[in-house]
């Protein structure tokens, strides 16, 4: 029994010094909490949605999200072989091309006017601070920081593992130039040492230009976070501004922004829009598969690209269950969606048809 006690204690004592790890990021504090206890929905050392959002759907408990992840068997929630990937050398891809690369999840690189722009990225194999689980999907090929060419504007969407990978940043953050992202965000990558005079750091209407492109921040129906405390960090999604204008999609629930980003900067040429890692308990801060056509069209966007999906198993559906959806959704809705397979590289300007590349996979 005291053996037991004491393996109980050293590993109670080893989180709370993990805890301490810089992976964990930075404290708000000085003109940057400043600026954040300015802003109308910060209260009580969080930010609130602008549209009322419950973390579950009513009538559902925390105890349901657990029964539902570790007690309901999902099948071919992992393929069961190397997803395919198209290896392409970014470095030779000429800056005159406006194109985009998808890397899985949110995780893709784009090229408009010249300027080299990285989203989200996370190469690292997990998706949470404890490495042994939520393992990335086995890949034919596994994009790395050393495929990528340095980076004009890095773009952060919000905190979440997922999204901002420590391990990732530090392997890139010599090679990128400016960072666009959400109040708060930014005391990670200061105490990550990125140079805070080189971060745009935006709340919610905010602008910025940034190498001759603007960025504009907008809300979304979600939320942030590092570690137990939520919402102390801003989540953003923007619209990019250059010879077209981009909607980078942050982790969102359905809601009445999509329609109101849409009547303000519409039409949008390339909407990114999250699509994956959904569930009925907890719709109201990611988007249902089929939401996704009606986000489009809220936007006026010509084209829309769904990610969030085929890298992580953060959710209970079957790994190609998001596209196999959306896909069937799109059709039934007559918008036009583009579905390229991980790696390719979408020429914007010469764009051609994509095919349901996950039919066949098991």
């Amino acid at each position: 029994m005291q053996f037991f006690l004491v393996i109980i204690v050293l590993l109670i004592l080893g989180s709370i010094l993990y805890l301490f790890h810089p992976r964990f990021g930075g404290r708000m504090e000085g003109e940057r909490l400043a600026r954040m206890q300015s802003k109308p929905n910060f209260s009580e050392g969080k930010f609130d949605n602008l549209e009322s959002t419950p973390a579950l759907k009513e009538g559902s408990s925390t105890a349901d999200i657990w029964k539902n992840f570790f007690f309901t068997h999902v099948p071919r929630k992992k393929p069961e072989q190397p997803l395919p990937v198209d290896r392409i050398n970014l470095h030779q891809l000429p800056r005159s091309q406006d194109a985009f690369v998808w890397f899985g999840h949110s995780s893709y690189y784009l090229q408009l006017d010249g300027k080299r722009i990285l989203v989200d990225p996370v190469f690292s194999k997990y998706a949470t601070p404890v490495r042994v689980s939520i393992r990335a999907f086995i890949m034919e090929y596994e994009y790395q920081v050393s495929d990528l060419p340095d980076i004009d504007i890095m773009v952060i969407t919000h905190d979440h593992w997922d999204h901002l990978d420590y391990n990732t940043f530090m392997k890139i953050k010599d090679r990128v130039s400016h960072i666009v992202t959400g109040l708060g965000v930014g005391a990670h990558l200061e105490k990550w040492g990125f140079p805070a005079a080189q971060i745009s750091e935006l709340y919610w209407g905010e602008s910025a230009e940034v190498e001759g492109l603007r960025f504009h921040s907008l809300t979304a129906r979600h939320f942030s976070g590092r570690t137990f405390k939520r919402n102390v960090t801003l989540w953003s999604s923007y619209v990019l501004e250059g010879s077209k204008k981009i909607y980078i999609g942050e982790d969102s629930g359905y809601g009445k922004h999509f329609k109101e980003i849409g009547e303000r900067f519409g039409p949008i040429d390339f909407a990114f829009l999250e699509n994956g890692q959904y569930n009925e308990l907890w719709r109201y801060i990611h988007m249902m598969p089929e939401e996704v056509p009606q986000a489009g069209r809220d936007l006026q966007a010509r084209y829309i690209i769904p990610v969030h999906s085929a890298k992580f198993p953060l959710a209970n559906h079957a790994w190609d269950e998001p596209l196999k959806r959306v896909y069937r959704a799109a059709l039934e809705a007559d918008v036009h969606l583009l579905t390229p397979r991980l790696g390719q590289c979408m020429d914007l300007d010469d764009l051609k048809p994509t095919v349901p590349w996950w039919e066949g996979l098991e």
